[in-house]
């Protein structure tokens, strides 16, 4: 079996062998929507998948093609597929691989435009949802029936740092024929790698660590060679949520830093989340990498590291709002995953979209401020946070 190198390694030189390129050590971009062919036989073969090549940019591109080829990699997958999103990937999986009276158990605490795309899809498709705590596998296992046939992972969850025992849940799926799917997108290939633990397929908003500069959106999804097959002759083919190849470029020169910038926010969450813990004008704090997380054990036997990810709360909506406008060094955005420190108010941002009773069920508090941790130096970060708090 080939040696296995350190994904310090991976990241730099897992795109593309150069010698294709002329030796060019940046994959190039290749700005074609289509592609022509030497003779009508090879048109046709390459068409019809019977021959290697490319045709028409939306269902392929040397660029894409390098991207896919380095997610499968970093993944330890089969075969991976690109786009234009987090959410053009999830999209795609998700209406490729079910149909209407389908069930699907997911999480009562994760990204909330995955769980308002679950309530659409059943109120107007007829699939079948069942959300769950699913930081017991016995809930997932109690919820499972006869026509469950997806089961959905975020591990760490999107706001509230859940972990769920990936090997557990996948045990339970195998044994009745389940598909699982795991967002990878909070941990990052450099932490975790659900399929390693049985997963079927990996979902990552590239938008977010693997893109790493607030600059793009991107999806990538990875894992199993039938179900990627059958996502792109279904969801890739008839839904067209297709990357660009100057974004597919973008996001491969994001992930040559991958491991760099996943090491310093590792370092930085934690140094955060340590400090925020004692502090008198925090009531909770939620990272996994900290000992008195409730998950924090299971933590430690999936994840080579805890993220950049920190959540905590702050007691309520106002104590919450004068905090974030009490900050200088860290930004008040919506997304994560950059080189910069940022920070938002889950419950008016993005979890508005969700009713008030939805957002109790997920322990989303009007307090609850998440926090992506960014790459700056660790002491400006915690003094930006220490003097923001001695003014509540």
């Amino acid at each position: 079996m080939k040696e296995r190198k350190s994904i310090f390694t991976e990241v730099v030189h897992a795109d593309h062998d150069i010698s294709q390129n002329h030796g060019a050590l940046s994959v190039p971009v290749y700005n074609a929507s289509v592609f022509a062919f030497d003779d009508v036989d090879e048109g046709a073969d390459i068409h019809n998948y019977k021959t290697p090549g490319y045709f028409y940019g939306r269902l392929g591109n040397p660029t894409t093609a390098a991207l896919e080829k380095t997610v499968t990699k970093l993944e330890n997958g089969d075969s991976s597929l690109a786009f234009a999103s987090g959410m053009a990937a999830v999209s795609a999986a998700i209406i490729s691989l079910t149909a209407s009276g389908d069930h699907i158990i997911a999480l009562d605490s994760m990204y909330s435009t995955v769980s308002n795309l679950l309530k659409h899809l059943a109120e107007s498709f007829g699939l079948k949802v069942t959300f769950v705590d699913a930081t017991d596998p016995a809930n997932y296992k109690s919820a499972v029936s006869k026509n469950t046939r997806v089961i959905w992972i975020e591990t760490p969850s999107n706001p509230l740092l859940n972990i769920t025992d990936i090997s557990a849940i996948t045990n339970i799926a195998k044994s009745d024929g389940i598909i699982t799917i795991a967002d990878n997108t909070l941990a990052s290939p450099f932490n975790q790698n659900p399929l390693d633990l049985g997963v079927d397929l990996v979902v990552h908003s590239a938008t977010k660590y693997l893109g790493g500069h607030s600059d793009l959106s991107a999806g990538v999804l990875v894992g199993n060679e039938e179900l990627i097959r059958k996502i792109y002759n279904k969801g890739v083919k008839l839904t067209g949520g297709a990357i660009s190849p100057q974004v597919a470029w973008l996001v491969l020169r994001g992930i040559k830093t991958l491991a760099l910038r996943m090491q310093q926010h590792n370092d930085n969450a934690y140094a955060l989340a340590y400090m925020l813990q004692s502090h008198a004008k925090v009531e909770a704090v939620y990272y996994p990498g900290l000992e008195g997380h409730k998950n924090h054990e299971v933590a430690k036997t999936q994840m080579r590291g805890f993220g950049g990810m920190v959540s905590f709360d702050v007691g309520g909506e106002m104590e919450a709002k004068r905090f974030i406008n009490g900050l200088e060094v860290c930004a008040n955005a919506t997304s994560l995953g950059g080189v910069e420190t940022i920070v938002q108010h889950s419950a008016s941002m993005t979890h508005a979209t969700l009713s008030n009773a939805e957002r109790e069920k997920a322990g989303i508090s009007d307090g609850l401020i998440r926090m992506s941790v960014g790459i700056e130096g660790k002491d400006d970060l915690i003094h930006d946070l220490e003097n923001s708090l001695s003014k509540l």
